[in-house]
């Protein structure tokens, strides 16, 4: 397909690539804690992610970003989902989620905060960015099935987080 077949028109609605993955070992799923000035979500759990960067598929994106915020290298890493994140306004998010799993390998901090294993069965106890506790579940299944989900992201007027799944 010829780049003029793109038809990039700058005043539609766009999305900004990143992608989100989470390693499992067993039972337990590796999460990140976000520095305390990370606004919003410091202090919190997330999954391991960032920016696709120009010219990076997202596949290769996922295993950078798990790489340089870990210091661990899955060999298996699947696409398990696709969140469109709709911010109200008309840039959005197009979030890739992976899942992986790691057997063996040192773990370390970086800038983008600290690792941590923690068990599936005490996400719920644990304080993780709001979407992780639908996410993660979501994530694992279509991981274990194969069969990837897809679902929207959007906030109420006071910021309130709906997520749709698709059926």
């Amino acid at each position: 397909m010829s780049l003029a077949g793109q038809r990039v028109q700058p005043d539609r609605y766009s999305l900004i690539p990143r992608t989100l993955s989470f390693l499992l070992r067993d039972r337990d799923v590796l999460l990140l804690r976000l520095p305390e000035d990370r606004g919003a979500w410091g202090g919190l759990y997330n999954g391991i992610g960032g920016h696709i960067e120009q010219g990076e598929d997202p596949l290769s994106a996922a295993r950078r970003e798990i790489l340089e915020e870990t210091g661990l290298n899955p060999e298996r890493l699947r696409l398990c989902g696709v969140v469109n994140i709709d911010t109200g306004e008309q840039l959005g998010i197009g979030l890739y989620i992976y899942v992986g799993d790691v057997q063996s390998g040192e773990i370390h901090n970086s800038p983008e905060g600290e690792p941590s294993w923690i068990s599936l069965e005490k996400i719920d106890q644990t304080q993780v960015v709001e979407d992780v506790p639908l996410l993660l579940p979501k994530a694992i299944d279509a991981y274990m099935s194969m069969i990837p989900f897809s679902a929207v992201y959007s906030y109420s007027a006071e910021g309130r987080l709906s997520i749709n799944f698709a059926q």
